[in-house]
Formats: structure tokens, C-alpha cells, sequence
């Protein structure tokens, strides 16, 4: 029987295949005391998993060379996991003081590691989580002997879609070596890897269907329509015709999106638009080369502070930073300092806060932290040296704050002047607005500043009260709203009349749909997902600014969302 089901569109594009359901390892493994005399090889054993699939993911890291660099990333983080002592030391010890077995102290550990990273306020990096639960399964189904298997290629011509209640980045990385058209699960959402790794090797996927694993049979026929986030199971010859028609356009259209990469972005009236690229690991600049980004509008320092028991030293920040402005070669790029809350635990700065979102979070924290701080900033002014750097400070709310880290930066620049070592002595420094108090209070950052970002994603969070991560009220964060776009508006407007570049990073600068409005608000500079770039300058390259700076100008006074959406489709 034929049904549709409805999800969350993580990877464009549509897929046709049939069915290959991947069984869930739910890690609730089986305690159990060892004799005293089996210890030592129980301890051999968890090495001897651990040190299986450090090899499994080393073999993929060296076939991903054809791959975009986020899959080599995402592979090292994997195994950096595996090397990390709060995971597999932590487990050894379990073993060894408790007698426990191998699975169990291994997941007990996992267990504690996944507490720290629930209590990020920051999205992205709360779901890092999923990362260490995905290379703890991985480990587990070795000690219990289940390795996974995909089917081979089926003699219809059909791929395989795979349907599982979630996937590791690992196993997405490894569909391209396998007849896999896309893939469906339960739980998810656009900033896990898993999502950024499909994204990047442009495998259709939709994500968080809750039970679709429990309602769909093996090799049953199904259709991912990865734009509108809808999935249907055995469809009729008439849906099925309809789908392949739109698989061939949406392929067309792709292989033509490639002939952008050497164009210009601009408005069909002329206007130059600049399109960058947001990358959370050095590697990723790569692909931003790739695409040929007009540089990196937001690098997100925070991978460098997970996972690990103290802060990276100076070296080796000002190494990471120093290796993105090398490999962008001359093109700007827009670093941004940590953004992480007090509630992630540092070198043992824990703070217990019962409201993260609004707490020490951001620059609070780093103003709370100046040793931190100030090691960071020296970090990025040694590497200003080798490029063009800016430095962005994440989630301003007063002058009081700009003028804090105003001065700590002097400080280290003083502090490096000391040592003899080079930087840039007019590195720009802009600010993020992303609190509703910023945006409403221009002036004193249009004074203070060298440019401004708009990040969209906590620009809605704050400004609507929802709490994107809450599934309960997620369904009510809305881009368009009309509060949310003249906070954005007057954002654009106020760094123009000031003589203030002003870049949007969020989510809605990679999304094709709104480039149109953020054009017709005077927006001139966009930062995406690297992934996203091709499809937006085509967005822009269409668009006419002249004709639709009046059409934006109507919009912003209406303040219905419906009718705003609506007018959004129009444009």
C-alpha cells in the first residue's frame, strides 16, 4: 500500500530505489563481571575493536581523496575520538577496576562523554554528540561480531536507499563506494555531519520521520524527494513516471550549476555580490576553494576547544589559523573567536547555569576567561600575518562588551610586539549580531567596528523566543517573520549609512529562496555552507536588484507571516 510520509529535507535532489534497512544498535549492552584471570584480555579485546576501526577509518580516509575535504575531516574527528583518553583510557580503567566487560565500560564512558556535550547551548556543536555515540557503535558491533553489510548493485538499475534510525558520517562517506540513490531516518537534522557529509557528496536525504524504520520493509520501493522533505513508500507507476521526469531535471540542472564556479556573482542590473564560505575545520577551506568562494565569511574556532581536557596552546591555534589563510591564498577570511557556553567543561571552568542560552555563553564567556582569551587573539594576530584576516567576536550585546575586547586585543598586541612576532597592526575587527539588543543599538557597533555579521540562526532564537533544539516549539522558528526581517533590514541599512560592510552567515544565506529578499534589502555579501554556493550565485545571478528593492520595501510593512511568505514566493 502506497503512503507519504513527511521529514526534514537535509540534501537536495531525489532518489528512486528500494528499501535496505540498517539495524540500530541501541548500545544497551549486557554488564557483566570478568574473572579476575580474563581481565588483562578483556582489556585486549576492547584495544584490539578500537584498533580495528582506527583502520577501517584510516582505509576510508585514503580512499576519500576524490571527496570534498569534509569528508576527510569528519574521518579524522572520528578517530581522534578513538584517541581520546576520556573515551577508551577512560574505558580501560572500567575494566581493570571493576571487572566490567568490554561493551559495557565502553558505553558507560560514552554515556558521561555525551552528558558534557548535551549541556552545549551552541546547536551545532551540541550534536557532536552523535558523533561519539556513532564511533562507540561502531567499536561495539565489532566486539559483538555484527559488522554491516550494504546489498549489491541490483539488477533493475535501482540504488539502494538505505532506512535507518541514524547513520554515522562514516557510513554516509562509505555509500559512495556502493549502487546508495539516498537515504531516510528517524532522527537528525541539518548541522549534524551526517547531513554535511550528504550535502557535500550530493546524496538526496531526509531525516527526523520518527518511526520510518518500523513501517517500511526490506526492498520495498521508495522515493526521496529531497527538496520538499517528503518520502513516499510504494508508489503508484503514475507518481513514480512524475518522479523520474523531476530526477532527470534536478540532475540537469546540477550538471549546469557547475559552469558558476568561474563566474561573478552579480544582479542581472549589475550589482557585485560576494559570496562566502562557512567552514568549521581547516580543511574545509579546501572545499571553499573549490567552489571558488570569494573567501571564508565565518571560520568557527570551536572544534579546536572539544573534545580535550585543557585549551589548545597559542601554537597550536595560531597553526590551524595560519594553514585557512594560507590555503585561501590572498581571499579574505573571517574568523570567528570561541563560541562555546560556560557549561562545556574546561580545564575544569565548569559553571552550572540553569538557562545556558542566556547565560556565559559566547564573548561572556571569554571576557570571564581573558588567560583563554588572550591566548586566543595572539593566536589569530600571529596568523593575520599570512593573509587577510578579520577577526568576528560572536553574540555582542552592548558597547561595554566591544570595548572589553578592544582592549584585551591591544593587550595582545602588546604582548606579541614584546616577542618581536609579526601581525597585521589593522586587523579588522567586526561583531555578530545576533541578539535582538544589537540590532536595535547600531550605532554604538557602526562606531567600534570594521564590519558586522548577521547570524540568522540566534537572530530568530532570541528574537522569537524558541528554542530551535526544543521539538516541541521548533515547528514555530521562522526566518521570515516579520520581526526577524527588519531587525535583519535595518541591520543592512544601518552599516551602509555608516560605511559598515555587513555579511548574513546563517542559515538563510544559503538558502536560494531568500537571496532574492536579502538582495532587495541591500545585502551584498552572503556566507554559506560551501555546499551551498553554486545554487545561490545562480539565485543571484537571476536576480534584478533595481526591481526588487521596492517589491522588499512593501514586504517589510506587512505584519502578517503568511502574507509575508507569501510575498517571499512572489519575488
Amino acid at each position: 500500500m502506497s503512503f507519504t510520509v513527511h521529514g526534514l529535507a537535509v540534501s537536495q535532489g531525489i532518489a528512486i530505489g528500494h528499501a535496505h534497512l540498517v539495524s540500530h544498535a541501541l548500545l544497551e549492552v549486557a554488564h557483566f563481571t570478568v574473572a579476575p584471570k580474563h581481565v588483562e584480555a578483556e582489556v585486549t579485546r576492547l584495544r584490539s575493536a578500537v584498533a580495528k576501526v582506527k583502520t577501517e577509518l584510516a582505509g576510508l580516509k585514503a580512499a576519500s581523496g576524490s571527496a570534498p575535504s569534509e569528508v576527510d575531516a569528519f574521518l579524522g574527528m572520528h578517530i581522534m575520538f578513538l584517541e581520546d583518553p576520556m573515551l577508551v583510557d577512560a574505558a580501560e580503567a572500567l575494566i581493570l577496576t571493576r571487572r566490567a566487560n568490554a561493551e559495557w565500560a565502553l558505553v558507560q564512558q560514552m554515556e558521561l562523554l555525551v552528558e558534557q556535550f548535551e549541556a552545549i547551548e551552541d546547536a551545532y556543536l551540541r550534536e557532536r554528540k552523535a558523533d561519539v555515540v556513532q564511533v562507540v557503535e561502531r567499536v561495539v558491533k565489532v566486539l559483538l561480531g555484527h559488522p554491516g553489510h550494504l546489498p549489491p548493485k541490483r539488477k533493475d538499475g535501482l540504488g539502494t536507499i538505505v532506512v535507518a534510525h541514524d547513520l554515522s558520517p562514516t557510513d554516509t562517506i562509505g555509500f559512495k563506494d556502493h549502487a546508495v540513490a539516498g537515504f531516510i531516518t528517524d532522527v537528525g537534522g541539518p548541522t549534524g555531519h551526517t547531513a554535511i557529509v550528504a550535502r557535500s557528496l550530493s546524496i538526496p536525504a531526509v531525516v527526523a520521520l520518527r518511526h520510518i524504520r518500523h513501517v517500511v520493509k526490506d526492498d520495498e520501493l521508495i522515493i526521496i524527494d529531497g527538496i520538499r522533505g517528503v518520502v513516499i513508500v510504494d508508489p503508484d507507476e503514475r507518481v513514480l513516471e512524475e518522479y523520474r521526469l523531476r530526477k532527470a531535471a534536478v540532475e540537469l540542472e546540477r550538471s549546469k550549476l557547475k559552469r558558476l564556479k568561474s563566474t561573478r556573482a552579480a544582479t542581472l542590473d549589475g550589482e557585485e555580490v560576494q559570496i562566502l564560505a562557512n567552514i568549521e575545520l581547516p580543511p574545509d577551506a579546501i572545499q571553499a576553494k573549490g567552489v571558488e568562494a570569494d573567501g571564508v565569511g565565518l571560520f568557527r574556532t570551536e572544534f579546536l576547544f572539544m573534545s580535550r581536557d585543557s585549551w589548545p596552546d597559542e601554537d597550536e591555534q595560531f597553526e590551524a589559523y595560519k594553514s585557512v589563510v594560507k590555503t585561501m591564498a590572498g581571499k579574505p577570511v573571517t574568523v570567528r573567536t570561541l563560541d562555546v557556553g560556560a557549561d562545556k567543561e574546561l580545564e575544569g571552568a565548569t559553571r552550572a547555569e540553569d538557562n545556558p542560552a542566556l547565560g556565559l555563553r559566547a564573548i561572556r564567556y571569554c571576557l570571564a576567561e581573558p588567560k583563554m582569551f588572550l591566548t586566543q587573539l595572539r593566536a589569530l594576530l600571529r596568523a593575520s600575518h599570512f593573509g587577510r584576516m578579520k577577526i568576528l567576536i560572536p553574540m555582542l550585546a552592548s558597547s561595554n562588551e566591544i570595548d572589553q575586547t578592544l582592549v584585551l586585543l591591544e593587550k595582545a598586541k602588546a604582548q606579541l610586539r614584546e616577542r618581536k612576532i609579526k601581525f597585521d597592526e589593522s586587523v579588522p575587527v567586526g561583531g555578530m549580531i545576533e541578539v535582538p539588543a544589537a540590532a536595535l543599538c547600531l550605532g554604538a557597533f557602526t562606531k567600534r567596528l570594521q564590519f558586522l555579521s548577521i547570524g540568522t540562526n540566534d537572530l530568530i532564537q532570541y528574537t522569537l523566543a524558541i528554542d530551535r533544539g526544543n521539538e516541541a516549539v521548533a515547528h514555530l522558528y521562522n526566518p521570515l517573520h516579520p520581526a526577524v526581517l527588519r531587525l535583519i533590514h535595518q541591520t543592512i541599512q544601518a552599516g551602509a549609512k555608516a560605511g559598515v560592510d555587513v555579511s548574513v552567515c546563517g542559515e538563510m544565506a544559503g538558502d536560494p529562496d531568500c537571496a532574492r529578499l536579502l538582495i532587495g534589502m541591500g545585502l551584498r555579501q552572503f556566507s554559506m555552507h560551501p555546499a551551498q554556493i553554486l545554487e545561490v550565485k545562480q539565485a543571484i545571478l537571476r536576480a534584478d536588484a533595481a526591481d526588487l528593492t521596492p517589491k522588499v520595501q512593501r514586504l517589510l510593512k506587512l505584519d502578517d507571516p503568511d502574507r509575508v511568505r507569501e510575498a517571499v514566493e512572489k519575488l
